[in-house]
């Protein structure tokens, strides 16, 4: 089988073209440019090596180069700056601007690394039958659904499927994904038996490298904490500066550490509070995508992700009007955001579904 491999330049994708080759695959290494230096002139040494976004790309395609003339396989660079910038960081930058936290991570899985890449490299002639990447998901296909399925990784401290979910079933039909039975400390040991220099390599802790602040491009505009009953605690420069669930940085003394519980655009507003005051007991959900399951109708229990680094923890799933959901959890939960993306799962880790969270209950 031919296979396009997306190499990033860490372990994992590396590995991924390393088995795929030793299994007697046709192999061809494709990058995926996204830094637009034109647009971002900003001194590379005041940004870390270890985020996807980063003027630190074209180290990044020298590893990946390498490792390709290593394993005999042509290598290729796919330019999609203009795409990027289109889908993930204008969203990117509406979303904050509108007082709610994106995850432009699953915006870019689903517009640029599962789409806009391989079409890019079938643009320039490349012809291959699957795209492959080292994402740490298991993919299946469920004869009796007729539908590709995704489902936690083996290694669930890795697990990326909280970011894939987005991805259509015609996506999901012309992709691989080797690393998903395996471990990070399996893959890593694998990455030293192929002698490859990345095997200790750190990997990408964010998808950006420098100040968010660079890519929102905005003007200081002089707001006001408060706290839930409106009384004014101090003064800040922007609500796109804040996060839900943020603690550190807030520069406003209390008995005890505040944190940012809600975002107000209208008054230009920072809702500060105590831990407890943040916790949610629902939310809910909007454009919803229904991946390895068909559309769910009834209401039922499920297990839900807000968070990629959180185990899911068990919610009643509501449907609602227009594409909407109603989910109400079991156990309270913290720095739950608008704009972040609510995961569904069952019990067998299988991803059902996922949506945006546009409100929350308290």
């Amino acid at each position: 089988m031919k296979i396009l491999v997306g190499l990033s330049g860490g372990v994992d994708s590396s590995v991924t073209a390393c088995l795929l080759k030793k299994a007697g695959h046709d192999v061809i290494g494709a990058t995926m440019s996204i830094w637009d230096q034109e647009k971002f002139k900003t001194k590379t040494s005041l940004h870390s090596r270890d985020a996807c976004f980063s003027p630190h790309e074209q180290e990044d395609i020298s590893v990946a180069k390498k490792l390709c003339q290593s394993l005999d396989i042509p290598y290729y660079v796919v330019d999609c700056t203009k795409e990027y910038q289109k889908l993930v960081l204008e969203n990117f930058r509406q979303e904050y601007l509108a007082g709610r936290t994106p995850n432009p991570c699953i915006v870019c899985n689903s517009t640029i690394k599962f789409e806009a890449l391989p079409r890019g490299a079938r643009a320039m002639g490349l012809e291959f039958d699957k795209f492959a990447t080292g994402h740490y998901v298991r993919l299946s296909y469920n004869e009796n659904l007729q539908r590709y399925q995704l489902r936690q990784a083996v290694d669930q401290t890795k697990d990326q499927s909280y970011f894939l979910y987005r991805l259509s079933q015609d996506q999901l039909s012309k992709i691989t994904t080797p690393l998903g039975e395996y471990t990070k400390l399996e893959v890593r040991k694998i990455a030293q038996e192929f002698g490859l220099e990345v095997s200790d390599k750190k990997d990408s802790q964010d998808f950006y490298s420098g100040d968010v602040n660079e890519l929102i491009g905005e003007p200081e505009k002089k707001g006001y904490f408060v706290d839930k009953n409106g009384k004014i605690l101090g003064e800040h420069k922007g609500i796109w500066h804040f996060t839900i669930g943020q603690r550190r940085g807030l520069g406003v003394s209390a008995d005890r550490p505040l944190y940012v519980i809600a975002l107000n655009q209208e008054k230009n507003e920072v809702v500060l509070g105590y831990e407890e005051e943040g916790y949610k007991n629902a939310l809910i959900v909007s454009d919803l995508k229904w991946l390895s399951v068909p559309e769910i109708t009834q209401q039922t229990t499920v297990y839900l992700r807000i968070r990629s680094s959180q185990q899911p923890f068990l919610a009643n799933f509501e449907p609602l009007k227009n594409g909407q959901a109603r989910l109400v959890f079991r156990e309270k939960q913290k720095a739950v955001a608008t704009g972040q993306s609510a995961v569904l799962y069952d019990e067998k880790g299988f991803v059902l579904g996922g949506g945006i969270i546009e409100k929350t209950e308290a």
